[in-house]
């Protein structure tokens, strides 16, 4: 038969400990309470929490004996209770010792806080909070002692780095950004950090040693001066490409400048004509005509935003339409259009040589299209031009980074924002990650796959 005392270590997932009480307490709110009183392994005691070395006592000054919260047991709140002397230790100084069980300067189990993170992943911090019966910035602070515990080596990371992604993504309203290091191989977040610019990628790049810059051969990212300066200065060796994605996107923003103007000016036609007079107009009416079709044509160019910025083979029949319809009545917007679908087109080229001869008569065609947004665009895209031809030349894509920008907004959308900045980073650093946050009791290929 299993003793009393078995049974807690067990359900509190405590090892190299010795039980010796059990006490049931009962709040004034009827909440129950079980303390279970407990001393590590001598061998396990006296322990710097730093360096884990076993250094001489230096005193007891703890009146009262310390409580760690451990998970709940069927909505019973769980406390192991240990009176914790400090230590000497040579090298780190005076410390409470550490405890096999939880965490140094934690107030609570390492199961309890590893429970926290892994829900905290899934959850947003409200409903982890309600739901562990703690504080909503305690989840923060699970969150970080469980990563370094997790990895208690972050810049192994940076190690045999070939080819990276550098972008920046907003994480709170008011300009606030922070600059992430995708690694393309193992599509995972190498660095993260608040902020963005030249002075903040500089830390990332100073942190690298000689070895690991002379190992970077590619660079993808937008096309910020900032990101080129930093290559030219730290990477020499390394090639700078401007993902295809964004040279798209420049070109939609031109595109959508364009088509808001033709709207403004189908809007100005519609004023211009008016109405004839008042009642309803008779059938035969051409000033009601030409009025209805110049009000029909300045709302299809208002709705017009997806059939101009999607492909000609993914439009609907209605998108079809709408298209025809703009190459009919307005030639301009129309040119907009095929400027940028035919830049599209050429940064999907794999043959280097013919992509640079298209680009080069893109460019001469924009410069005399006689359409402002596209005449500055391409004066964008030439001082650009190199590093564009490298991202065909190397076959990459700043996609993987897009994507963990994406996960990153989720991840703080669930969370419902973030006060602490170190607590976020950790929680990016977990989810992008291949680290699996173990659970109890669970094998670990159990917790990879959850």
């Amino acid at each position: 038969m299993i003793s009393a005392s078995t049974l807690a270590k067990i359900f509190c997932d405590v090892n190299h400990s010795v039980v010796e009480n059990l006490s049931l307490d009962v709040r004034p709110d009827g909440t129950k309470c079980v303390i279970i009183d407990l001393r590590p392994y001598r061998r396990e005691q006296n322990l710097c929490p730093v360096c884990g070395k076993r250094c001489p006592t230096y005193d007891h000054t703890q009146a009262e004996p310390r409580l760690w919260r451990s998970l709940d047991n069927h909505g019973v709140i769980v406390y192991l209770r240990y009176r914790l002397p400090r230590v000497k230790c040579p090298e780190h100084g005076v410390h409470a010792a550490g405890v096999p069980w939880a965490f140094p300067r934690s107030e609570f189990t390492r199961t309890f806080d590893m429970t926290v993170t892994w829900m905290a992943l899934r959850l947003s911090k409200s409903a982890v909070a309600s739901y562990m019966r703690i504080k909503w910035d305690t989840v923060g602070r699970c969150i970080h002692r469980a990563h370094r515990y997790l990895e208690p080596n972050p810049e192994r990371r940076l190690d045999g780095l070939v080819s990276i992604g550098i972008d920046e993504t907003s994480y709170r309203k008011g300009y606030k950004y922070m600059t992430i290091v995708v690694n393309h191989e193992t599509n995972t977040v190498v660095w993260a950090s608040e902020g963005y610019g030249k002075t903040v990628l500089a830390k990332f790049m100073e942190s690298l040693t000689e070895e690991q810059r002379a190992s970077i051969r590619t660079v993808t990212g937008d096309g910020a001066k900032w990101i080129t300066e930093c290559v030219d200065e730290y990477l020499p060796n390394a090639t700078r490409c401007i993902d295809a994605f964004h040279v798209v996107e420049w070109g939609m923003d031109s595109l959508d400048k364009v088509r808001r103007e033709a709207w403004r000016n189908a809007q100005a036609k519609v004023r211009g004509i008016g109405r004839s007079g008042k009642g309803r107009p008779k059938k035969d009416d051409a000033h009601a005509a030409e009025l209805a079709d110049a009000r029909r044509e300045a709302k299809e160019i208002k709705g017009s935003a997806f059939a101009l910025g999607k492909a000609p083979e993914n439009l609907t029949e209605s998108q079809q339409r709408r298209l025809e319809m703009i190459q009919k009545h307005d030639s301009r917007l129309y040119r907009a259009y095929l400027l940028k679908e035919d830049l599209r087109l050429l940064l999907k080229m794999t043959d280097v040589g013919e992509a640079e001869h298209a680009l080069h008569k893109w460019i001469m065609w924009a410069r005399h299209c006689r359409i402002p947004e596209f005449v500055e665009l391409q004066r964008k895209i030439k001082r650009n031009k190199e590093l564009i031809m490298n991202t065909i030349r190397e076959h990459v894509s700043n996609a993987r980074v897009e994507s963990m920008n994406n996960k990153i907004k989720l991840i703080i959308r669930r969370a419902y924002g973030f006060r602490n900045i170190q607590n976020m980073i950790d929680l990016v650093m977990l989810a992008c990650s291949y680290i699996a946050v173990p659970l109890p009791n669970r094998p670990q290929s159990a917790n990879i796959a959850a």
